[in-house]
């Protein structure tokens, strides 16, 4: 996989995930343990009589997941993933045991910095889906990225 400099993105351009993770029932309970100990997220009978009818993962789960499937994916800033904040999060439907988790990233926007000229900030819209091509989170992000030295 090659490194995408800010020079190398524009608007459009898309980026596949190379790997599904599959989430599991100890890890959704692991993680809602240490960072968000709801009962939806962590005992099977308090998550059926939920809104999520089952046990689900807490949406920072997903977020995480979506983490590392981002890092893994066919999308490779130069300097790394590194965040400047969020335009959006939305979790528009649960994730379950059982689902495989992948992501598709857009560039939506490229802007050279005015007062850093060596990078820009690259906006884009990372989708996370699950084993039926279900929307499981979407995030519009803003990332800094460094240009080409010539």
């Amino acid at each position: 996989m090659s490194l995408h400099y800010l020079d190398d993105l524009a608007p459009g351009q898309r980026f596949l995930g190379s790997t599904r993770l599959r989430v599991e029932t100890d890890r959704i309970k692991a993680f809602a343990a240490e960072f968000d100990p709801q009962p939806f997220h962590l005992d099977e009978l308090a998550a059926s009589a939920s809104i999520f009818r089952s046990l689900a993962a807490s949406g920072w789960h997903t977020a995480a997941v979506t983490m590392r499937l981002l890092v893994d994916s066919d999308f490779q800033p130069a300097g790394g993933i590194v965040g400047a904040g969020f335009d959006e999060l939305r979790w528009p439907r649960p994730v379950y045991p059982g689902d495989e988790l992948r992501v598709e990233s857009e560039v939506l926007e490229v802007r050279p910095s005015k007062s850093r000229p060596e990078q820009g900030l690259v906006k884009v819209r990372t989708t996370t889906l699950n084993q039926r091509d279900e929307v499981v989170q979407v995030s519009v992000g803003n990332l800094v990225v460094p240009r080409r030295r010539e």
